[in-house]
This record gives C-alpha cells, structure tokens and sequence, in this order.
C-alpha cells in the first residue's frame, strides 16, 4: 500500500547531462520544508545526483529520453525520492547493484547504487529491458528541537 503523501511534486526533463545539476536543487529546495540538516541535505543531493546520472548514462546512452524525478514528504519526517526512466533498463538489478560494476566505460566508478545506499535509509530498484528503470529511496529526516 501506498503512503498518503503530505506534500508532493514531479518533474520531467531530458536526459541530458545539464539537468543533473538542477535535479539537485530542485530536491533540496523541496527537501528545505522538512527542515533537514546540512548534512542530510547533502545526502539528498548527493543520491538524487547519483540516480540522475545512473539513468542518463546508462537508461540512454545513445539518445535523449525523458526523466522524472519525483519528491515526496511523508508521514513521519520521511523523504521519498523516485527517479524514472524508460531507458534500455537493467537485465540483472543484483549484479548492477554490486559495487564497482559498470557498464557506462571504464570513466565510471560503478559506485552510484552504493552512494545511494549509504546516503539513504532504503533504495528499491525496479527494472525492465527496454522499459526504464525506477529507483525509489526513502530518508527519514532527524526532527529538530525548536527553540
């Protein structure tokens, strides 16, 4: 079942490297309401940088396509972030999931899923050849004592 979203936007944009930047911000502007640490945002930004390249690299590598990023706040003080594609897809999630596995060409450190991992509390990775990849993560950020 699906958790009621307290708050939620989606984005579309090309698979064009220029967009991985934005897709940055964009997270941690929206992340900025659940009044997260420096720390925590940096974490956002760093998985969503990671998801957003993983589905520019390698769900098109020969073309552009579209991506999404979804954002949503969740019961709880959770952050739930979706990145989608509908790229060449992943034939075997396990092994691509393993560190310094790649298949972008050896300019690639085959550490984007492990980033992922280590910066949030949970990364689902769905997949299909020739239909996309989504990644879905989930953070609960640390609830601040208000002054």
């Amino acid at each position: 079942m699906r958790t009621k979203a307290i708050n939620e936007v989606a984005l579309n944009f090309p698979s064009q490297s220029r967009n991985e930047s934005f897709a940055r911000a964009a997270a941690a502007c929206f992340a900025a309401q659940m009044d997260p640490t420096l720390n925590e945002l940096e974490d956002i930004k760093t998985a969503v940088s990671e998801a957003v390249t993983n589905a520019i690299v390698h769900g098109y590598p020969d073309a552009i396509g579209g991506v999404t990023l979804k954002l949503r706040c969740l019961p709880e003080n959770v952050l739930e972030l979706t990145v989608r594609d509908r790229g060449r897809g992943i034939p075997d999630i396990d092994k691509a999931r393993q560190p310094m596995f790649t298949t972008g060409g050896e300019e690639r450190s085959g550490m984007g899923f492990t980033i992922m991992e280590s910066f949030m509390d949970k990364v689902t990775v769905r997949s299909a050849v020739n239909k996309g990849t989504t990644v879905v993560m989930r953070k609960r950020l640390v609830p601040r004592v208000k002054k």
